[in-house]
């Protein structure tokens, strides 16, 4: 299995350099070369599986050549093991064809956990061989930089270095990343919100002296792996209602496209989705792309649901390689007007073949409270307000075909915006019940590439102390 970048110019990879490298150095993103298909007997045979198995039979394909079969599952068994629920993803039916899939029973309460605990796994094996340092650099808009950081905390070949938004990110996010006492964890608190973290990321891996000098790898969901890992639970969810001889659709909630995208892999490896609708909250960049055809960014506004305040859709490139024909060139001049004046507009043929693929919804703050309120009242299920931004978009969706939506988060980790909506406040799991008496340990940094590298240098030479 080869992977390309999404700009043409890059050298292909194999999965292990793929997922060390992140980001190609063309700017570009990595797919597969070829998606692997299963078929419906493949996909029937997953009934029933354990999630680890499962999870085996889904990856298998695109890691091959690079972790013996042996090797990854016993890498799928230790990445899963700390997972609160036996089912990992289990679903809680909402209502007439609705279903809700709880992907936040791992170590840090979200999603992010399903792929970042499996390819902290990965990358401690792989560096295992060769003896090698890496620096890893993320940007979170909340929950990615908490995961990172579990998966990888006090691994003696690692440096985690997480960029969050200063003021933007929920206090149990912010506590999840701050209080690991771990020397070789560093949380970084700048001025600007998530765009502008990820933004410096991807200028860090621009550049390529830095890059090379400290070793430095993302987990960022630019980084094949973590698409992968999340492919794995759309599989599971749809088997669960019957696939493959019944079809599903999706709503995923999402800002920064990656977890959709894991969708739209499993579709086209053969599992019979019906749609995947993307969930927006009033950060609607997709939603807008989605019905107008226009991806233009209009600015940050800060809401209750802070992991989707998120303008720049890094994953978003992937979807429209696809719809270019996978025309590199396409899509780096697309890129490039994104960059230069902040946006750009999809080519009807592109756009069609998106709309093909794809639905969209939006959220607003009000709906997203109501929707939280309405399904406490009606189900008993207390969301997170990211789940129930998707909620509310998959109602406008429902038909003949059963919906499953993504709950992200647990509602413990936005206490706040729960508690205004049904006047209960959540409480965090007996495991973290201390999170708010630990000290923090944290530094505010200018939104500025020359102090980041600098202070990163710094930090790896053991010149400063963390």
């Amino acid at each position: 299995m080869k992977y390309i970048s999404t700009r043409g110019q890059a050298p292909a990879l194999g999965f292990g350099e793929a997922m060390m490298t992140g980001l190609a150095r063309d700017g570009g993103l990595y797919v597969p070369e070829t998606v692997p298909q299963m078929s419906a007997a493949e996909i029937s045979a997953l009934a029933g599986l354990p999630y680890e198995e499962a999870a085996f039979r889904v990856m298998r394909p695109f890691v091959a050549g690079f972790f013996s079969d042996d090797e990854l599952k016993t890498l799928l068994a230790r990445a899963y093991a700390g997972f609160g629920h036996a089912a990992r993803a289990p679903l809680v039916q909402l209502g007439p064809n609705h279903f809700l899939l709880e992907l936040f029973h791992g170590p840090t309460l979200a999603f992010k956990d399903f792929a970042m605990q499996i390819i902290g796994q990965m990358m401690q094996a792989a560096l295992a061989r060769t003896g090698e340092r890496i620096t890893i650099v993320g940007a979170t808009s909340g929950d990615t930089g908490s995961a990172a950081i579990e998966a990888f905390r006090g691994l003696s070949n690692v440096d985690v270095f997480i960029l969050f938004p200063h003021g933007r990110v929920s206090e149990v996010q912010r506590r999840q990343m701050t209080t690991p006492s771990e020397a070789n964890v560093h949380a970084l608190a700048l001025d600007g919100d998530f765009d502008d973290c990820q933004a410096r990321l991807k200028d860090m891996f621009n550049d390529f002296a830095f890059r090379d000098g400290v070793r430095l790898a993302g987990v960022n969901s630019i980084n094949w792996a973590r698409v992968l890992a999340q492919v794995v639970y759309y599989f599971t969810a749809a088997v669960s209602l019957g696939a493959p001889h019944r079809r599903v659709g999706f709503t995923v909630p999402t800002g920064n496209f990656g977890d959709i995208f894991a969708g739209y892999i499993a579709k086209r490896m053969g599992l019979p989705i019906d749609r995947l609708v993307i969930a927006t909250n009033q950060n609607d960049i997709l939603d807008r792309a989605m019905k107008g055809g226009d991806y233009r960014t209009v600015g940050v506004r800060p809401s209750i649901s802070p992991s989707m305040d998120i303008q720049v859709s890094s994953n978003f490139e992937r979807a429209l390689f696809d719809a270019l024909g996978r025309d590199g060139a396409a899509v780096q001049a697309l890129m490039d007007g994104l960059k230069q004046s902040g946006g750009f507009t999809i080519p009807p043929a592109a756009m069609e073949k998106l709309r093909t693929e794809f639905d969209s919804g939006r959220c607003s703050e009000e709906e997203t409270r109501a929707t939280i309120a309405a399904l406490r009242q009606t189900t008993g299920e207390l969301l997170c307000p990211h789940s129930a931004v998707g909620v509310k978009v998959a109602g406008e969706h429902l038909g003949a075909v059963p919906m499953i939506t993504l709950a992200t988060a647990h509602p413990a980790k936005f206490p706040d915006a729960v508690e205004q909506a049904t006047g209960l406040r959540p409480a965090l799991p007996a495991r973290m019940a201390d999170l708010f008496d630990r000290p923090e340990r944290v530094t505010r940094v200018p939104n500025d590439l020359e102090a980041l590298k600098t202070l990163i240098r710094d930090r790896i030479a053991g010149r400063v102390p963390a």
